[in-house]
């Protein structure tokens, strides 16, 4: 039985990357090594999150490089605050600028400082062809 998941991402800003995740999008610290660092966003379900130096030796030889092409989703309820919060206030560069999608959601991207896209989500009502292509259940 699956008993946690969680994401590692594998960095080479480690120290970057965990002041990212805990100033800008509310983790807290749970362990930090030189090496490794555990983070927990809390409340209900408290998200997890971690941070590994792509050249430890955990890491297979030959699979010790930085994150690449990687995409995370962090739904919020309000993606307008949270575009004031962080592009206009916090000064990041938005990778994909604030719009609403026909496929049900109302977004935008910005990156980590591995260049992992974080992407905000407010879920909106799906329009067009999309309208009837969601399951419910």
């Amino acid at each position: 039985m699956l008993k946690s998941f969680y994401p590692v991402i594998a960095t080479s800003r480690i120290e970057e990357s965990r002041d990212f995740y805990t100033r800008l999008m509310g983790f807290e610290t749970t362990f930090e090594a030189d090496w490794y660092i555990s983070l927990r966003r809390p409340g209900p379900l408290a998200y997890e999150l971690a941070l590994l130096d792509h050249t430890h030796p955990t890491i297979p030889e030959g699979y010790r490089t930085p994150v690449a092409g990687l995409l995370l989703n962090f739904e919020v309820e309000d993606v307008d605050a949270a575009w004031e919060r962080l592009v206009v206030r916090a000064g990041l560069t938005p990778r994909l600028e604030l719009r609403s999608e026909e496929f049900g959601q109302r977004h935008f991207i910005v990156a980590d400082p591995d260049g992992v896209l974080i992407d905000v989500i407010t879920e909106i009502p799906p329009t067009g062809r999309y309208a009837d292509l969601f399951r419910t259940g």
